[in-house]
């Protein structure tokens, strides 16, 4: 059977169509939906300043904070930003949508598309795009991770006595933040926006308050100055490049959340008031340590007039809760949207808003996330040291991007193709730049979020195989309806009132669960459904291909039921309307469902190595019931087990 979808990384997708605004916002003018882009999309990359030039002049790197080394990193930060957010995503990969929507999953279904089912390629793509999304998580981790860090530590500039508390207020705040998942981003949302706002205006007049001091730091923009620093620090410079991608994380998220808000609104959002804010925000940090040089410990907070200090530390803090939310409950969507296209197992969902499908809470991934999230805090304990983990995730995940893009503008876009590939050439070297600065500090503690996202890769993987497996011992052991359903009619069973469903994932095959109702119960219900639900490529599924019935002669019926990745699959609601399109009547006090639920008995002679049959066994084994996943009442459903060996 298949599984659940989402959306990306903001708390609510619901599939528009990459047009001006997205589900749940149809009343809001362009305005409002720019501030609330601007609170959702922007929150991760909105708090880099927090960090970036600090960790650039940190003791890994060994750099004097002189006037051209100064010059050289902040024109590396800010043409960082135009390459990889301007240029990349928000001009162009925000064109290569999914029916609307974005994030890596989406790019890959979007690409596969593009491709030969069963080709090599494909599954290279298939490999990749998994890959990415494995990466995204160890992201997850790290994000709330490092961005409330770098904003508490704002106490140590502002009272030094209080610094043996920055690690406990940590805890306490993300322990608040994973407390209130399960309550719905829907009403802490509506703040997001005006927060977020007040957020980049205060950093960006900051900025132009130390700017003013030291106007020379303009000068920056010049990329000649980011060309001299590599000249004169040589080939080693380019491990730099490891805090670069600092301020550029999040951009991913521009992409990821296009569903949701829309391209117009994140592109102003981005335009008129995030980018210029940072901008502004990175030249008043330089412009401060030109004429302060020790102020490179802390320039974020050292650049501060005395009387902003504690009231940025509290919005800092709440912007690094916003960045937390947003990454938090986009883990809860790409988690849906790869149980949807079948890459881990199905988990318990709740809904959390009565108007948009895409805020949802998944219990499971919010105390994983929170376990892993405590756990680095209490590793690192400081934001520098975290520095070094983070960022390898998200330049491989935006490696993965680029690759997948080419291969879009290759087979969709005929007439800018070729100048999208070529400036994908461009994207490929500084990523790749990224990727190999990143893994530099692979024993600082960037291990940690590639050894993350291995053990979430293998998870996927292992459960994709698996189900494969599992699928074919069925269909082996299995017996054809066609010929099955003649024999049975010669000498018929007892017919009892009601219909019955019998959920199979193998269409033509007979259920397990009818074989083993008739074995034991020797009966026939008057109407019997075989049922199999399947995932398209697409976000949502058009009304014309939902719902598909053949009819097999007496009163058996085949039925297929299809929704799009990024949809909760409603499997009764789905019937109900069968009747509209002039089809079977469903009465659900009359429908009975029938399920198979195997065990699995692993085997060192078939499929995979034994220690992932094992592991397969188990995730199966914990995979949420259908009764949950496809909203089948627990009162209709019966479960009749069936042992398989892989």
């Amino acid at each position: 059977m298949s599984a659940s979808a989402s959306s990306s990384s903001s708390a609510s997708h619901a599939g528009g169509h990459g047009h001006d605004h997205g589900h749940g916002h149809g009343k809001q003018g362009l305005a409002g939906l720019v501030i609330a882009a601007g609170g959702v999309v922007f929150g991760d990359i909105g708090t880099s300043p927090l960090y970036t030039l600090k960790e650039a002049f940190s003791e890994h790197f060994h750099l004097q904070a002189n006037h051209d080394t100064v010059l050289g990193i902040l024109s590396l930060v800010f043409w960082a930003m135009m390459i990889v957010v301007t240029l990349k995503y928000v001009s162009i990969i925000m064109r290569a949508d999914n029916e609307g929507e974005g994030g890596i999953m989406a790019l890959m279904a979007l690409t596969q598309r593009t491709l030969k089912r069963g080709s090599r390629t494909a599954y290279v793509v298939g490999i990749l795009g998994i890959f990415g999304a494995s990466l995204f998580f160890g992201d997850g981790v790290i994000t709330p991770a490092i961005t409330v860090l770098g904003a508490v530590e704002g106490l140590r500039v502002a009272a030094p006595g209080l610094e043996h508390f920055i690690v406990p207020i940590t805890i306490v705040i993300l322990l608040t933040v994973f407390m209130v998942q399960r309550f719905g981003t829907q009403k802490v949302g509506r703040v997001f926006g005006p927060v977020m706002m007040a957020w980049f205006l205060s950093i960006g007049a900051l900025g132009i308050h130390n700017i003013i001091d030291a106007p020379e730091v303009l000068k920056a923009l010049n990329p000649i100055w980011g060309a001299k620093f590599f000249i004169q620090h040589g080939w080693h410079s380019v491990l730099i490049l490891g805090v670069v991608v600092l301020a550029v994380t999040g951009g991913e998220a521009l992409y990821a959340d296009m569903g949701h808000f829309g391209v117009k609104p994140i592109r102003y959002a981005w335009y008129t008031l995030v980018l210029p804010c940072l901008t502004l925000n990175y030249l008043g940090q330089g412009a401060f340590v030109l004429d302060h040089p020790a102020a490179v410990v802390n320039p974020f907070y050292e650049a501060m007039p005395g009387w902003a200090l504690y009231p940025m530390i509290i919005l800092a803090t709440m912007a690094a809760v916003i960045a937390s939310q947003a990454v938090i409950t986009g883990a809860f969507s790409v988690a849906r949207q790869a149980m949807q296209l079948g890459y881990i197992p199905r988990m318990q969902i709740k809904h959390t808003s009565h108007d948009t499908i895409g805020q949802i809470y998944i219990p499971g991934i919010n105390w994983i996330l929170m376990v892993c999230v405590l756990a680095v805090v209490l590793m690192f304990q400081d934001s520098t040291r975290l520095a070094a983990a983070y960022g390898i995730s998200v330049s491989a995940t935006m490696l993965i991007d680029t690759l997948l893009l080419a291969l879009v503008a290759r087979a969709l876009w005929p007439k800018t193709g070729g100048v999208i590939i070529a400036l994908c050439v461009v994207f490929f070297i500084v990523d790749a730049g990224f990727v190999f600065a990143n893994g530099a500090k692979f024993f600082q503690g960037a291990w940690f979020p590639v050894v993350l996202g291995i053990l979430v890769f293998t998870l996927l993987r292992t459960w994709r195989r698996g189900r494969e497996l599992l699928s074919a011992e069925i269909r082996k052991e299995g017996i054809q309806l066609d010929t099955f359903l003649p024999g049975l009619m010669l000498a018929p069973p007892v017919r009892v009132p009601g219909t019955a469903v019998f959920l199979t994932a193998q269409t033509g095959m007979v259920p397990h669960a009818l074989m083993h109702n008739l074995k034991h119960n020797k009966v026939l219900h008057e109407r019997n459904v075989f049922l199999t639900v399947e995932t398209l490529p697409v976000p949502i599924a058009p009304p014309e291909k939902r719902l598909k019935i053949e009819s097999i002669g007496d009163e058996f019926f085949r039925v297929i039921i299809k929704f799009g990745f990024m949809e909760t699959p409603d499997v009764p609601q789905a019937l109900m309307r069968s009747c509209d399109r002039g089809g079977i009547y469903f009465d659900p006090m009359e429908t009975t469902y029938f399920a198979s639920r195997e065990s699995i008995v692993a085997s060192a002679h078939r499929g995979m190595p034994v220690w992932r049959d094992k592991l397969f066994a188990v995730m199966h084994r914990n995979a949420a019931p259908a009764t949950g996943f496809f909203r089948i009442p627990g009162n209709r459903l019966v479960e009749l087990g069936a042992q398989v060996e892989i």
